[in-house]
């Protein structure tokens, strides 16, 4: 189970009564999927940055609510083929704290500390004496003269 906000905006040409049913409907879906409501918040009528269907202002409300993700799907399902909702959006809330490194995903853990450890990383990152630098030519490598050098 995971802990999910969901943000709603409903028609602002419902009635008060529809509106409270339209939100009861979204709930008991939450519900009836296994989820468990945390905290229901009616942030009112707001105005929109921007025309949404022709509507100016919209009613918000805030969900949050503990839920497996694989339902997340079908809530969001149902919101889409909702007449009331105009926009939607469903967040996850993450709570967790630093992440050591065997919880972080493969790509985000450099391949030397993969490997064989932090001595091995900063020793990867510092080019030693015995090896040429990109900048500095070989032996083998001849310098290449311009023509204005020749």
């Amino acid at each position: 189970m995971r802990r999910y906000e969901l943000m709603l905006l409903f028609r602002p040409d419902l009635e008060d009564d529809k509106l409270q049913s339209a939100v009861e409907k979204v709930t008991r879906a939450i519900v009836n999927a296994g989820g468990a409501l945390t905290k229901v918040s009616p942030w009112g009528k707001r105005r929109l940055a921007y025309d949404i269907q022709h509507f100016r202002e919209a009613s918000y409300f805030l969900l949050h609510f503990d839920i497996a993700p694989s339902a997340i799907r079908d809530l969001e399902r149902g919101l889409l083929i909702s007449e009331e909702v105009l926009r939607h959006l469903v967040t996850v809330l993450e709570d967790r704290g630093e992440l050591s490194e065997e919880e972080l995903p493969p790509a985000a853990v450099p391949a030397a500390v993969r490997e064989g450890g932090e001595a091995e990383a900063e020793a990867a990152e510092e080019p030693t004496a015995e090896e040429p630098t990109a900048e500095e030519p070989t032996a083998e490598e001849p310098r290449s003269t311009s023509p204005v050098e020749a």
